[in-house]
């Protein structure tokens, strides 16, 4: 894997590429970890094939654990532990990636993540076919108990929001749609300057959602001066203010965009040094270690404790 990583920073294309750096730069392979002897394309080919990629995976999220603590240099504007739920779905070629059939034209893997929003870090993720939709995804996260979770709207599943209410967890989401709902509390239009207009507890009316979610949720409608049009959230929790829901949803974008980032050279160019399944998948592990974890625990300790003392 730190093979694999090197390749990766060093912006290589194929396996062979990889390699011959290592060669290359052979005097320094015990120096940079690789061992007394440079590894060349046979062994490493080898040693994608027999691999398995959830021992690594495993590794990745132990990592994630020393990066976290590394990420926090300041107090978060608010009290409690908030995570952003989002995906990144890479297009890939249907000639080659035989295995991730998507459509009738490309294929395609999706990568599902809880992403700590304090630390803008990954604390879980699972790679799978780009096929598999997002609100599948919500049954595999674990919900701790007054963590709050923060979704777009792709995941609007009243009956997996509620389930997370049972948890004892907060959440956030957008409004999908236009669900009919009868309002318990809350004025119809507020006056203020945090641009909030409604903050409302209502019950859904229709049948179907009221089955799904039968319970009381909080309606809040947002209006944001920077993009000239107003958000509609749904929410359980009734402890913080309406603003503070807005600013958390906001947070989301901002993760939401660093996410992207992070793998639009993937999405534009598709570069995997291998067209097999778990090597593919072992390339993407080491793709999140290095840029969610690595070179964000990297510059952050340069910029504060200077290079000598850098982390990692």
């Amino acid at each position: 894997m730190l093979v694999l990583m090197f390749g990766q920073l060093m912006g290589c294309g194929s396996l062979r590429e990889l390699t011959d750096l290592t060669i290359a730069h052979g005097r320094k392979s015990k120096h940079l970890g690789f061992g007394s002897q440079p590894v060349n394309r046979q062994i490493l080919s080898r040693a994608n094939s027999l691999r398995d990629h959830r021992i690594f995976e495993e590794f990745a999220f132990y990592m994630v654990s020393i990066a976290q603590s590394k990420r926090i240099t300041k107090e978060f504007e608010l009290h409690g532990r908030f995570y952003a739920i989002d995906s990144t779905t890479i297009d890939l070629c249907m000639a080659v990636f035989r295995w991730a059939e998507f459509r009738s034209t490309k294929s395609g893997i999706r990568i599902h993540t809880q992403i700590d929003i304090v630390t803008e870090i990954p604390v879980f993720y699972r790679i799978t076919n780009a096929k598999v939709h997002d609100v599948n995804s919500m049954d595999w996260f674990t919900y701790e108990p007054l963590a709050c979770y923060v979704f777009d709207r792709g995941y609007f599943d009243l009956a997996r929001l509620y389930r997370i209410h049972v948890f004892g967890a907060f959440f956030i989401i957008r409004e999908k749609g236009k669900p009919e709902y009868e309002i318990v509390d809350g004025e119809s239009i507020l006056d203020g300057t945090d641009n909030v207009f409604k903050d409302q507890t209502i019950r859904f009316t229709k049948n179907a959602n009221k089955e799904k979610y039968p319970g009381v949720i909080r309606r809040i409608v947002y209006y944001a001066p920077e993009l000239h049009r107003s958000f509609v959230y749904f929410t359980n929790n009734f402890y913080l203010k309406a603003r503070e829901i807005a600013l958390l949803y906001k947070y989301r974008w901002q993760v939401e965009l660093f996410f992207y980032d992070k793998f639009i050279v993937m999405r534009s160019h598709s570069k995997f040094m291998s067209d097999y399944q778990d090597v593919t998948i072992l390339l993407l592990i080491s793709a999140l270690h290095n840029n969610m974890v690595v070179m964000p625990s990297f510059y952050l300790n340069v910029r504060t404790n200077g290079y000598q003392k850098a982390y990692f």
